[in-house]
């Protein structure tokens, strides 16, 4: 389906991507932003991400056939209540964020008997650095993208937006909210916490700089999404904090385990648990997991 008027609400890495994104496979024409910096907006207006920019978001959205929302989860009630009096009778609305029951919570809250119109959705796709400066428009190619549709949306808007995301790359699957949340606190929410935890805890040392000095591959590919917005992650980890605590529980009581290994000296099991490891990631590197 071509999409004559898009809005991309909060126009970065994801925002900015989809947009580029949509104008390369020719399915929509013009497209407005809205996004807090006028510095960012600008750049997303000379990379050709948007077409114009709109004072805020219910300008954005007036006579926008598809609106897609790409801020922090934590914003997106207030721009629900904001753009809810603005959205055409047809339009498809949805969001890129990275948890679903506060978004689906804050939809209900604000948009009432539109919340029909509204579709969640999650691309995983991302990059160590934010902002429209890092859009690409191939960033969804070969990726995952989740929606989590809900019970009062339209079977044929679910389809169109399928379609549309498959159109530019993605592979699209389809999990409830409750489920949604509680897969990414497992294989996302929690390694990012774990890098942010990592580089700060070692940023604290008194020996911090001496650290740094001779810190190589394995601490940056650990790290590496220690780059991320940090407004962003503390608003998931805030969101999705019941489910993200439940595994730092089963972490925690993992490097417990291997803590009394390592007191004992017990070569042999921690080779065991190590060996067991590459073979589980090897298994997921290989697509056995799809």
């Amino acid at each position: 389906m071509f999409f004559e008027r898009v809005a991309v609400i909060g126009v970065g890495l994801i925002g900015g991507s989809f947009a580029l994104a949509l104008k390369a496979a020719k399915r929509c024409g013009h497209v407005a932003g809205a996004g807090r910096s006028a510095a960012n907006m600008q750049r997303a207006l000379e990379r050709g991400a948007i077409d114009s920019i709109a004072s805020d978001a219910a300008a954005a959205v007036q006579d926008a056939d598809l609106v897609l929302i790409s801020t922090p989860v934590a914003q997106i009630e207030k721009i629900f209540l904001s753009i809810n009096s603005k959205i055409k009778a047809n339009a498809i609305i949805t969001d890129a964020g990275s948890t679903k029951r506060d978004v689906v919570a804050a939809a209900r809250a604000a948009l009432g008997a539109r919340i029909a119109q509204f579709i969640p959705a999650h691309p995983i796709a991302g990059a160590e650095h934010s902002g429209v400066a890092a859009a690409n428009p191939e960033l969804f190619r070969g990726r995952r993208l989740i929606l989590a549709p809900l019970e009062e949306n339209r079977k044929q808007d679910i389809e169109i937006l399928a379609s549309l995301w498959s159109a530019i790359g993605a592979r699209v699957s389809r999990m409830t909210p409750e489920a949604h949340d509680a897969v990414f606190a497992a294989v996302s929410h929690l390694p990012h916490l774990l890098a942010y935890a990592l580089v700060h805890e070692v940023s604290e040392r008194s020996d911090a700089a001496q650290l740094f000095g001779y810190a190589a591959g394995g601490f940056r590919d650990f790290t590496r999404i220690a780059s991320s917005h940090p407004e962003m992650w503390r608003d998931i980890c805030v969101a999705n904090s019941d489910q993200l605590l439940k595994e730092v529980a089963r972490f925690s009581a993992e490097l417990e385990k291997i803590r009394k290994l390592l007191e004992t000296r017990d070569a042999a099991s921690l080779e065991k648990l190590f060996a067991e490891a590459r073979a589980a990631r090897e298994r997921w590197l290989s697509g056995e997991y799809e």
